[in-house]
């Protein structure tokens, strides 16, 4: 499964950061001045797909049921981030979300917390083609669904299943449902997929979707990402523009504030796609963006390698205020950024199924 959205910023050096704020200071600001409004919520660490840029073919040592946070302490501690905090988003991760059999419930609950928060989803979209109606019910506002190539053949080579029709039928089903825009996440991946970003593109346009090209990252258990493989963004742009000229729309820059892609419009259409730098064009300086993970530990980063438990505070009686303030000091520790190009940059130790995006 994809995740866009990163945590990854851009300081320049000798920037000096501003002072962190101490419990109570009410905001989720760290210490160069960046505050967390977006919320990622892993509700499991469980996928049904086996992509080969995430986790390998037998799958991965899933976490034991008792850890993971259950309805109750999600909504608690999405509850504690909304009203003392000022989280104004949520998005629900994995992992594949729509493993969790009580996700039309969870979103109910969250989207009743107040004020009302914005609450997304991030999905493979295998069974999401049953669901959509009933999520769309429950208060769901915005899904993206991970998808990297429209041939039958290379998905089953890159997820190792053969569930392209059920994806397909996924986006389909969430655009009945209204869960307009639909936003499809693609990792383009060297002499794989890399062929298809033109016909993506064009699908896309036919279905009325919003595709988002994402360079691949350091993300995947087996540790084997090499950055001289990867697809970048100005890889992704020169193979569409022969095809398919890129206008850059400057109203779109001057609203892209935190968002992760850079958009841009087809020339002659309404229609925009996205490219998101992650790894070539950190967008770090902007980030606004903290991470919960399906045990319960805050992260400040999809790279950071140090966690903030929550769920230990949480099952030892701890109150809101107690939980707040853990939090606080964990996103005022967050580093300037992910640090790919330093020499001793390391991988976290945890792969992205079991970070959440």
């Amino acid at each position: 499964m994809v995740t866009t959205d990163l945590a990854m910023p851009s300081v320049r050096p000798g920037d000096e950061p501003a002072p962190a704020p101490g419990p109570g200071a009410g905001a989720l600001r760290d210490r160069y001045g960046r505050v967390a409004t977006d919320l990622r919520i892993s509700l499991t660490d469980r996928c049904n797909l086996r992509c080969t840029y995430c986790m390998p073919a037998e799958g991965l040592d899933w976490m034991p049921h008792e850890e993971v946070l259950d309805d109750a302490e999600v909504v608690r501690l999405a509850r504690i981030g909304v009203e003392r905090l000022g989280i104004t988003t949520l998005r629900l991760t994995g992992g594949e979300p729509l493993l969790r059999k009580d996700l039309e419930h969870l979103v109910a609950e969250l989207t009743a917390l107040r004020p009302r928060p914005v609450v997304a989803l991030t999905t493979n979209g295998i069974g999401l083609a049953r669901r959509a109606d009933a999520l769309a019910a429950a208060g769901l506002d915005r899904i993206n669904v991970s998808l990297d190539t429209l041939q039958a053949d290379t998905f089953t080579k890159l997820t190792r299943r053969r569930r392209l029709d059920d994806v397909l039928a996924g986006v389909r089903a969430a655009r009945r449902a209204g869960l307009d825009p639909v936003k499809i996440n693609t990792v383009l991946m060297r002499g794989v997929n890399d062929h298809e970003a033109v016909p993506l593109l064009r699908w896309a346009m036919e279905e009325g979707v919003q595709l988002r090209f994402i360079e691949q990252m350091p993300l995947d258990a087996q540790h084997a990402w090499e950055r001289e493989t990867m697809v970048t963004a100005a890889e992704i742009r020169a193979r569409i523009e022969p095809h398919l000229p890129l206008v850059e729309d400057p109203a779109d820059a001057l609203a892209r504030g935190s968002a992760p892609a850079e958009l841009f419009r087809v020339a002659g259409t309404e229609h925009s796609v996205g490219i998101i730098a992650a790894v070539s064009k950190p967008f770090c300086g902007s980030c606004d963006r903290v991470r919960l993970t399906a045990d319960g530990q805050i992260r400040t980063c999809l790279f950071s390698r140090t966690e903030s438990d929550l769920r230990g505070a949480l099952r030892a009686g701890a109150d809101d205020a107690t939980i707040a303030d853990r939090w606080l000091v964990a996103v005022a520790g967050k580093q300037a950024g992910h640090g790919i190009d330093d020499p001793s940059f390391l991988q976290p130790d945890r792969p992205m199924s079991a970070i959440g995006g």
